[in-house]
């Protein structure tokens, strides 16, 4: 199952955002996308590095590849986070041609998305998006931001990422809370501005909490 939504800018298309049922289209996105040459940095989280990252990495093994894991959790959303970031990528000499790769939720789409905006004054990044709500909301439109001391959001830029890659099957490892959280969002999109749409999931609802 390949499916493939075109995002616009200013009338213009901007990035692509794929929806698969496994990784393994991965590679080959990023060699049509022209990142053969580039190094590539994984960020993740200490939970989603736990279900995928070994994945990821044997995916990606015809790549230069590092990885980056911080602690999971929004209170590492954090300036502090991005510092320890920075400082990986300039120990492995990461320059404006290379690119990160965030695996993950919310968190890591926000620390990654702004510190690929602000590192080297901006280098390319993926969004890997592995919960619902970060599926449906996070890992689209360039909006970036992370908390600085007890400030929410503080710190932020919009940067747009090359392309997005939804694997589908990632989202039955998420917990049901996490997952409700994202259909709420979705529901909400519904709500605002499609009734039909609205309508759809309403009447699929039981085999969407199914994840079938």
């Amino acid at each position: 199952m390949s499916k493939k939504i075109i995002v616009s800018y200013e009338e213009k298309p901007c990035y692509g955002i794929h929806f698969e049922r496994s990784f393994q289209h991965l590679p080959d996105l990023l060699s049509q996308s022209g990142f053969d040459g580039q190094k590539i940095c994984i960020v993740t989280d200490s939970n989603v590095a736990g279900l995928y990252l070994k994945e990821m990495e044997d995916l990606l093994r015809g790549f230069s590849c590092t990885t980056f894991v911080f602690p999971a959790g929004e209170e590492h959303k954090n300036t502090d986070t991005v510092g320890k970031l920075y400082e990986h990528l300039i120990c492995n000499s990461f320059d404006r041609k290379d690119i990160l790769l965030a695996l993950g939720g919310g968190v890591t789409g926000d620390v990654v998305g702004f510190a690929a905006a602000t590192y080297v004054r901006g280098i390319d990044f993926i969004q890997v998006p592995t919960t619902l709500l970060s599926q449906v909301d996070s890992s689209i439109g360039g909006k970036t931001g992370v908390d600085f001391m007890a400030y929410k959001n503080m710190v932020g830029a919009f940067h747009m990422p090359k392309l997005v890659y939804i694997n589908l099957a990632a989202l039955k490892t998420l917990p049901d809370r996490q997952f409700s959280s994202g259909m709420g969002e979705i529901l909400k999109h519904g709500q605002i501005k499609d009734v039909s749409y609205f309508r759809q999931v309403q009447g699929n609802a039981e085999k969407i909490l199914q994840k079938s």
